[in-house]
């Protein structure tokens, strides 16, 4: 057989390559898992960095550490002039076995109480009923509320009056019941 026009001898029928041969799939699919690996990498080192510049140990947690001198039970949330501690029912329940703090309930209406609750003052009326309130500001006030989103307020209010010792249930109720715990009801207004 005679080879074809600007074919050499001994160079069979096969279609002319590409210059640098096919492409190597295993080549590109490692260079695209480097890529992601690398993309992946510089996220996280950015979260690490940016929230070590906002006094976080990364993530986008609110956590804090908590003051010198102060309980490691709980987790730190910042408010407007301090900070207040949330506590799960296990932590509460601990807390209440060794009780040193004033016990609210904050939720409106009233719908019952954790069993050992000292005051039930609404969220909205801290403010205005200040004079049942412990006298002294360093006082321990644990706040909670029917799901958390009112003693969190309370929490808030309590900052604002001076108090420096705040401590709110996070779930309220609801996480205390969920926690297998029940609910008293003493009917107070």
């Amino acid at each position: 057989m005679q080879p074809r026009r600007g074919q050499r001898r001994g160079q069979g029928r096969e279609p002319a390559q590409p210059v640098g041969g096919p492409p190597n799939r295993r080549a590109e699919i490692g260079l695209l898992i480097v890529v992601v690996l690398l993309v992946a990498v510089v996220v996280i080192g950015a979260d690490l960095i940016f929230g070590a510049f906002a006094g976080q140990t990364g993530g986008s947690a609110t956590t804090s550490t908590p003051p010198a001198g102060a309980s490691q039970i709980g987790v730190v949330v910042p408010g407007r002039g301090g900070h207040w501690t949330n506590v799960t029912p296990d932590q509460l329940a601990q807390m209440l076995g060794h009780k040193d703090f004033t016990l609210i309930n904050v939720k409106t209406p009233y719908i019952g109480e954790i069993d050992g609750t000292d005051l039930y003052i609404p969220y909205d009326q801290l403010a205005a009923r200040a004079s049942e309130l412990p006298a002294g500001r360093a006082a321990r006030i644990l706040v909670y509320c029917r799901s958390g989103g009112q003693s969190a307020a309370a929490a808030q209010s309590l900052l604002d009056l001076g108090y420096t010792n705040v401590w709110n249930l996070d779930g309220g109720m609801i996480a205390w019941q969920a926690s297998g715990r029940t609910l008293v009801d003493k009917a107070r207004t």
